[in-house]
């Protein structure tokens, strides 16, 4: 199947130089003279990379077959995640590289959803939210506004900024798409 660049959405997996890229954001541009442009950040599912391309909006590119399983993540041992699929309880392994910013939202037992091409796992996909607790925090300033953050540290390393009232040792949810403080949990 064939796939235009005028057509692209986020998330959609195409191959390009032989390799399999997703379209993480996307714009078109018509300038003044000439044809519409599709400015793209892609991500090549193999090497973990991103890139920012231009592309005709009639160029064609060819569909990734992308192959998604649900998978449980175990633990981690230096800078390969190890994660197990529920099913056939086979084991799986995906590097520092491929897991990116994804590790600051893995907790051990999550569920989460493996990628594969040509019966490779290329890169992992996790809740769009997620609940982590607070370990490092400073105490509430008193009579400080109620729209006002304070920095904390979670679970997982993940550095955000946090509502006054929050306390260390308290669950949060955060947002995986932009690793924001997303509520109470």
């Amino acid at each position: 199947m064939t796939i235009r660049a005028g057509d692209f959405r986020t998330g959609l997996t195409l191959i390009s130089d032989g390799d399999p890229w997703v379209v993480i954001d996307f714009q078109h541009v018509k300038p003044g003279k000439g044809a519409a442009i599709l400015k793209t950040k892609m991500k090549n599912l193999k090497t973990g990379s991103t890139q920012e391309r231009n592309f005709n909006a009639n160029v064609e590119f060819e569909a990734a077959n992308i192959e998604r399983k649900k998978a449980q993540y175990s633990y981690v041992s230096g800078d390969t995640y190890y994660f197990m699929d529920l099913d056939t309880y086979e084991t799986y392994e995906l590097n520092e590289e491929h897991i990116g910013d994804n590790k600051y939202y893995l907790i051990e037992g999550m569920d989460v959803s493996l990628m594969f091409f040509e019966g490779a796992v290329l890169d992992i996909s996790v809740p769009d939210k997620v609940e982590l607790e607070i370990t490092e925090t400073s105490p509430a300033i008193k009579g400080a506004p109620s729209t006002q953050t304070k920095d904390a540290v979670t679970e997982t390393g993940l550095n955000l900024r946090i509502p006054q009232f929050i306390e260390q040792g308290e669950k949060v949810l955060v947002s995986t798409v932009d690793g924001k403080y997303a509520g109470r949990a």
